[in-house]
């Protein structure tokens, strides 16, 4: 192969090869966090401790068990007692494995509309049905002598923690990265050894590949910032943007933490390769 073409095919594996690191990142998330249920109610769980997240639930919750009490002149007394009574309930362990629970129910009914490829979960809303921590209520209510508390009706209570017209249009993006899982981050490191490998220049092929990686995924850390606002900025006015925050904090994390490693990892080598040459040379 002429040397010309072995170039031009080097770099044109190595410039894809960049360009597939954050694309393999995202996909290795897609599907092994946000995928997989267990994964995703254990990246959840933490928010059931977060203050914004507690308060969004809880006026949630309290709202609609409000709307099925009917007291006369005592309502406003007992939608207070409720709204107490459900405050105090995100304070205890029940409330944990109910919100557990209600995050499972939410990840299931979510995957199983994206693997049928379906409308459902993808009209530009990200919502958790309350349902089993209306339930956990219904029953301290019933055992604290709430007056009509049996006759509360558990229905779908779904809070919604993140909205953006956006987010139809990245839900089907994200439905194409669960399917190629683990493939580009194979093909990026393929791509990358073999363009290495055709390159003249070896060592500067390793120099120009790391650093485009580090750049690459410097792009996807803010990416992942860039997303943050932008999706807090739609937000309509009676959704928490503290919560909604939280959320998004939690459900990237795990790419937010890649991205930084990647980088460290490729200017480490990008710095072992930019060294070698010079720790070789013989001194006088």
């Amino acid at each position: 192969m002429p040397k010309s073409v072995r170039a031009a095919l080097s770099a044109v594996l190595l410039v894809l090869a960049c360009l597939l690191v954050p694309v393999g990142a995202l996909a290795v998330w897609a599907k092994y966090e946000i995928g997989d249920r267990d994964s995703y109610v254990a990246t959840m769980a933490p928010l059931a401790s977060d203050p914004a997240v507690r308060a969004a639930v809880a006026d949630a919750v309290a709202d609609s068990v409000s709307k099925e009490i009917d007291v006369g002149p005592l309502q406003g007394a007992v939608e207070s007692f409720v709204r107490d009574a459900v405050r105090s309930f995100t304070e205890t362990g029940a409330y944990k494995t109910a919100w557990n629970a209600a995050n499972r129910a939410a990840h299931d009914a979510v995957q199983s509309a994206l693997d049928k490829d379906t409308d459902a979960g993808r009209n530009g809303e990200v919502t958790i049905d309350l349902a089993p921590i209306t339930e956990q209520v219904k029953r301290q209510l019933e055992n604290d002598g709430v007056p009509f508390a049996s006759k509360i009706p558990v229905s779908h209570t779904e809070v919604t923690v993140l909205e953006s017209d956006d987010l139809g249009r990245l839900w089907r993006g994200f439905h194409a990265l669960q399917v190629a899982g683990v493939w580009p981050a194979v093909a990026a490191a393929v791509l990358a050894v073999t363009g290495i490998l055709l390159a003249a220049r070896r060592r500067r092929a390793a120099l120009a590949t790391a650093l485009g990686m580090a750049l690459a995924a410097a792009a996807l850390a803010a990416a992942v910032a860039t997303g943050r606002a932008l999706a807090l900025d739609d937000l309509p006015p009676d959704i928490s943007r503290d919560a909604a925050g939280a959320v998004y904090d939690a459900l990237t994390e795990t790419v937010w933490v890649t991205a930084w490693v990647i980088i460290a990892t490729t200017l480490l080598i990008a710095l072992a390769a930019w060294l070698t040459p010079r720790l070789r040379r013989p001194s006088r």
